[in-house]
């Protein structure tokens, strides 16, 4: 376990999920599920949504504001 902690430590490029990692180099990693990985993708893109609607939540603010 101390072996996979140092190898994710000196990852260069870190992974999204420090648990998928410990998983995958300690061998308990199953098959990902194309489900899984489509939900991932989903919840990436509702998360852009988001950003972008707040954004435009705060420049509707400022423009109200000024009226």
């Amino acid at each position: 376990l101390f072996a996979v902690l140092v190898a994710l430590y000196e990852e260069p490029e870190k992974p999204n999920s420090a648990l998928d990692f410990l998983k995958h180099h300690l061998g308990a990693s199953a098959p990902e599920n194309p489900e899984i990985d489509a939900l991932r993708l989903e919840v990436a893109e509702m998360k852009e949504k988001y950003e972008a609607v707040l954004e435009e939540n705060k420049k509707l603010k400022t423009k109200v504001m000024v009226y």
